[in-house]
């Protein structure tokens, strides 16, 4: 029985797409997320703390060893913009 080697050329490329597809879109997330792996399965706890990172480096990703915290964080917080029920 002869084997089709001409399947072997679109298998080959169909492979090599979907391997740099894949390698692609890793890439641009461990660059939106500054090198550091995706977060999965975020609680309220992890979101909160996101938001904490956000407003001391401007970035959710982004973590600080400085214990001063930047001018304006203490009026910084979510709780002021919240409506009143």
């Amino acid at each position: 029985m002869p084997v089709p080697w001409e399947a072997l050329i679109p298998f080959g490329l169909m492979t090599s797409m979907f391997a740099a597809a894949g390698t692609l879109f890793n890439v641009s997330k461990r660059l939106q997320n500054q090198g550091k792996p995706v977060r999965y399965g975020l609680d309220p706890w992890d979101e909160m703390m996101m938001e904490r990172d956000q407003r001391l480096t401007g970035h959710k990703r982004g973590q600080k060893s400085d214990p001063v915290p930047p001018d304006g964080f203490a009026t910084s917080s979510a709780w002021y913009t919240e409506s009143a029920i």
